[in-house]
């Protein structure tokens, strides 16, 4: 029996130590320096890295501006925090900057950290730092101080103040000048050209000689060309007789001409008229003599119709100035750019002061 309980403690004290040196394995802290040796007044990290289960509880040294007697710190970095194992473990790392202005070797201790409450330690650093070496043999390397001296203006030190001027002087103006057009309230006054119309007669001989100039057409598509034609003649008619020739047929523009001239004078018009008809619907194939011949007879027609202007008839103006009034989006956009540049030159006029202070002050 007390052979068994022996076993027993011995079991228990074994699972014991056996957890204690797991538990202690889940956490690992080190520290290291860039540099071992330095100058007075050089600098140099220290990085303190923890490595522990994730989720618990971390508590880094709070160090402020001493790190031992003789050392002292710089700057403290924020902690960076890694998962590792799929995020299982995590890897919490801290640097610190320090610097020496006492030649020494400083015993750097262990960083103590606290993982859920219980303490754990990296191991202690040293640091060696060196003062700048004097020739006390050679005293005249040695010099005074210098007078102090005035350092010439380049472009590089005016060129940012004086872009700033133009364009808060720039930006300026162009303020001002919306202003003014907002205060006058003047109204927006547009010029509109008109292209003067050509008489009848005269549009129309300028297309007949565009048709007359297409040979192909005439030879190999006389339906196109005979179309071409009698839509020249139908504009003409509507502009020189006042009716609708466009919407009518052949033989109702006869008609209607009929009443406005005599026979003879419409007889070769009408001839002109059959044929375009029996080309477009019965695809009549006209000799090329006779498409000369109505292309002659349509020149003849108006020629014979035409109305000469009167050259002491006042001429229609081919300009014509148009007031409008300022609408309300007009105003806002006013409004805006004055904003807008006001703002520009305000912040011109800031660099401006700025500069002024910075090289001058």
């Amino acid at each position: 029996m007390k052979y068994r309980i022996d076993k027993k403690a011995w079991c228990l004290l074994l699972w014991l130590v056996i957890g204690s040196a797991v538990g202690h394995a889940q956490v690992s802290v080190e520290a290291t320096i860039d540099s071992l040796q330095l100058l007075i007044g050089e600098q140099t990290r220290i990085r303190l890295e923890v490595n522990m289960n994730a989720r618990e509880r971390l508590l880094l040294p709070q160090l402020r501006d001493t790190l031992v007697a003789g050392v002292e710190i710089v700057e403290v970095a924020k902690p960076d925090t890694q998962q590792l194992n799929d995020g299982k473990r995590w890897s919490v790392s801290q640097e610190y900057t320090v610097t020496s202005f006492d030649s020494a070797l400083y015993y750097l201790p262990p960083f103590e950290v606290k993982v859920n409450d219980q303490s754990y330690f990296s191991k202690a650093l040293a640091l060696k730092v060196y003062s700048i070496p004097v020739d006390t043999l050679h005293p005249d390397q040695f010099f005074g101080p210098k007078t102090i001296q005035e350092v010439p203006l380049t472009w590089d030190d005016v060129s940012t103040l004086v872009y700033a001027v133009l364009a808060m002087l720039l930006m300026g103006a162009v303020a001002g000048f919306f202003i003014i057009r907002f205060r006058n309230n003047k109204p927006i006054i547009r010029i509109i050209k008109v292209q003067p119309k050509l008489p009848p007669h005269l549009a129309a001989m300028r297309h007949i000689e565009e048709i007359k100039a297409d040979k192909a057409m005439q030879r190999d598509n006389p339906k196109v060309y005979y179309t071409a034609l009698t839509d020249v003649l139908r504009i003409y008619i509507k502009e020189r007789f006042g009716f609708n020739a466009m919407e009518m047929t052949s033989s109702e523009i006869i008609e209607c001409l009929l009443r406005e001239k005599d026979q003879a004078s419409i007889q070769d018009l009408k001839t002109l008229f059959m044929t375009a008809d029996l080309v477009k619907f019965a695809k009549h194939s006209p000799l090329m003599n006779e498409n000369d011949m109505n292309l002659v007879n349509a020149i003849d027609f108006i020629n014979q119709t035409k109305v000469e202007e009167d050259p002491n008839a006042p001429k229609a103006p081919t300009e014509i100035k148009v007031e409008e009034k300022r609408s309300k989006q007009g105003r806002i956009a006013l409004m805006c750019s004055i904003a807008a540049t006001g703002l520009a030159a305000a912040v011109a006029l800031y660099v401006v002061v700025r500069q002024l202070i910075y090289l001058f002050f």
